[in-house]
């Protein structure tokens, strides 16, 4: 059985503010750490113990690591849709066609469907949402009235390999 890879696109968070928030909040704990630990001045009016401030600057480089390597891969093969939200899941999720009763690329609202990006559950039945920036996703609804919206960057060519493959169902 032929089952190439005929779509893929892989998202990183590129939020410019979300790197300027958490990079501020590491320099300003590496700070802390460097001015209360290393030069022997209390950090702030009401400084943490050093233990509790190097847990807190571990705490915010390690959540910063998990930003970058937070990652959404979408592929589409003959056989099927495989997404992977990673570090959340370790494999691809498979989603086959005979499932879905609809499948199709659509302009959506993040905060008002789905409370923002990331691995979302839907607000008011919507179902869940894997996306990492933008408003466009491929709608997938399936015989058990189950709903998936899968965010995409390239919604054209997403559009254009369901209509090939005859999968764009509306």
């Amino acid at each position: 059985m032929n089952n190439e890879i005929l779509y893929t696109e892989r998202q990183k968070f590129k939020q410019w503010w979300l790197w300027f928030i958490l990079l501020g909040i590491n320099g300003l704990f590496l700070f802390g750490v460097f001015k209360q630990i290393i030069g022997g001045q209390q950090f702030g009016d009401k400084p943490m113990s050093n233990l509790e401030l190097l847990i807190a600057t571990g705490s915010t480089i390690i959540l910063t690591i998990l930003f970058v390597n937070f990652r959404l891969d979408t592929a589409i093969k003959k056989d099927g849709i495989y997404v992977r939200f990673f570090p959340f899941h370790l494999k691809f999720k498979h989603y086959t066609w005979d499932k879905l009763t609809k499948s199709f690329v659509r302009q959506y609202s993040p905060i008002t469907e789905y409370g923002g990006w990331g691995l979302r559950l839907g607000l008011f039945g919507n179902g869940t949402a894997y996306n990492v920036s933008g408003n466009k996703g491929l709608q997938l609804e399936f015989t058990d009235t189950k709903k998936i919206l899968i965010g995409t960057n390239k919604p054209d060519e997403l559009t254009e390999t369901l209509i090939k493959i005859g999968q764009l169902k509306q």
